[in-house]
């Protein structure tokens, strides 16, 4: 009957018109949006990659969205950083893009965390979600949360950039199958030897490219559709319009995964 709330599970009308071409695919339909909608997410950096992650889960109807990242705004990142504009100069990045996701949908929730992640931290902060989209710019944060979703046995989808090229991939080693990542990358390099971004330059819109895929890939491991990146390493080469999809099988003698692991919970490098 008209009037009438929708029951625990079910769709409203503003929300069937607001997913009707998620719900005419026979992979998602009803049942998929509402497994979305009932999804917690944590986003890790709201900068190049975190900002389309986080818009488009938002408009994928993900119901929950945990934005994690201790910087400010600044206007060298309006370039790439989309969920920015010029007016969030000096805000904290967790609330400008609190405050664009609650404009671009205000019934989506989302959980702000303005802090570094740390060894401290990371453990709640995986579990407390579904699945982790890591969009951070330095490998201590990278080992860090990849070791806290293998242990909290979380899929995480991780992606990086540099100059014309990214990265992606996903990483459920736990599964006792696929890599991981210090299969891929068993220790992190030297400093210095690979330029962050401020260094290096990066073409804004690669980020979009990777932060566009990387969102794709958390809602293909939400609803369980298609094939999975695990196991695989994706890579964007923007000069050459070329993808590149590597195998990357698991290493016997990793220090995490491997037959005779080093690393336990809390005792990470």
């Amino acid at each position: 009957m008209a009037g009438l709330a929708p029951l625990p599970g079910e769709l409203s009308d503003a929300q069937f018109e607001r997913y009707a071409r998620h719900l005419i695919l026979d992979e998602v339909g009803e049942a998929g949006q509402a497994k979305l909608l009932a999804a917690r997410v944590l986003v890790i950096g709201a900068g190049g990659l975190g900002s389309p992650v986080a818009l488009y889960l938002a408009a994928a109807g993900v119901g929950t969205i945990g934005l994690v990242d201790f910087d400010k705004v600044d206007a060298t990142n309006l370039q790439r950083q989309i969920a920015h504009s010029q007016d969030a100069i000096g805000r904290r990045k967790v609330d400008s893009a609190a405050a664009t996701l609650a404009r671009l949908d205000p019934a989506i929730r989302v959980e702000t965390h303005d802090m570094k992640v740390d060894a401290e931290n990371v453990d709640a902060l995986v579990a407390a979600y579904d699945v982790v989209a890591d969009g951070s710019d330095n490998f201590a944060t990278r080992y860090l949360v990849h070791d806290a979703c293998y242990f909290a046995k979380k899929p995480l989808v991780s992606g990086a950039l540099l100059r014309f090229e990214g990265q992606l991939s996903t990483y459920k080693a736990y599964d006792g199958k696929h890599s991981c990542y210090r299969c891929v990358f068993p220790e992190a390099p030297p400093a210095g030897l690979i330029p962050r971004c401020e260094e290096a330059g990066i073409l804004g819109s690669v980020a979009g490219v990777i932060g566009t895929l990387q969102a794709t890939e958390v809602l293909k491991e939400l609803l369980g559709l298609g094939t999975s990146l695990a196991g695989r390493l994706l890579i964007y080469d923007a000069l050459e319009t070329e993808f590149r999809r590597i195998a990357v099988p698991r290493d016997p003698g990793c220090a995490l995964c491997g037959n005779r692991p080093a690393i336990a919970p809390r005792i990470r490098a």
